[in-house]
């Protein structure tokens, strides 16, 4: 059974035709399907245009197990996220260029109190940054980027994803089971996204199936207004949490 995965700071088909003699060559076709799925893709792809617009709400899901809420403003730099996961939970919040995190897991040398994070020294994969395009919790792109077949019926879009492709990051993480290997069917797995009356992505759904658990991401609460509260008397992270950051299973 693939394994669930928190994060602390949590085919296009072209054919050619054959030529003779000096015809010019017919130009490239794309299948149904292709273009289907890239039509499809297009429109997640803007769906996503949001997170560098407006303030938004993430949830995500993982089996009921591990369970994010996030609230991110990227334009006026406010971010906060719970992250709850086997029983234990981190907090972090985002004020300007200055990260916080308190957390009640048992890490080796680093204590239960608010401590101020250096960004530059958080694995890569987790970035902490406002930075245009880098900083949406539900790690909506790195869903998209593993799609392999889509079709867009309206504001619903269904198809196949491969989880093998999914890059580790801040969002959903589905890692292999004890022997390091996913399931054949991970490389076709089943989703769904819906997309809003504005054509926001709002909805992305993978059910469980084939040993992989059901996992969930909903984008709410567009616009509103996000206050981020410093933390008091906060002390600098010691510097044996950052190579404990990243996963935690």
């Amino acid at each position: 059974m693939a394994g669930i995965s928190a994060g602390i700071l949590l085919l296009l088909c072209w054919s050619v035709g054959a030529r003779t003699g000096n015809e010019p060559a017919p130009a490239p076709t794309i299948s149904a399907e292709a273009a289907a799925t890239a039509s499809a893709i297009d429109l997640l792809w803007a769906g996503t245009e949001f997170i560098d617009q407006t303030s938004f709400r993430v949830d995500a899901d993982i089996a009921s197990q591990v369970i994010t809420l996030s609230h991110t403003d990227n334009v006026n730099k406010r971010a906060d996220a719970t992250i709850s996961a086997f029983g234990k939970v981190a907090e972090i919040r985002m004020i300007d260029n200055e990260v916080y995190m308190k957390s009640n897991l048992d890490l080796p040398g680093v204590g239960h109190e608010w401590m101020t994070l250096d960004p530059a020294r958080v694995p890569s994969n987790f970035a902490i940054s406002f930075a245009r395009g880098k900083n949406d919790p539900g790690g909506s792109a790195r869903l998209i980027n593993a799609i392999v077949t889509a079709r867009a019926d309206g504001s619903q879009i269904t198809g196949t994803i491969d989880v093998t492709r999914i890059d580790a990051g801040n969002g959903i993480n589905l890692r292999p089971g004890p022997d390091g290997t996913f399931s054949d069917s991970a490389r076709s797995h089943a989703f769904s996204a819906t997309l809003d009356a504005e054509g926001r992505l709002v909805i992305f759904l993978m059910p469980a199936a084939d040993g992989l658990p059901s996992a969930s991401l909903r984008y709410s609460d567009f616009g509103a207004a996000i206050d981020v509260v410093r933390p008091q008397g906060a002390v600098v992270a010691p510097d044996a949490l950052y190579p404990q950051l990243g996963f935690s299973d």
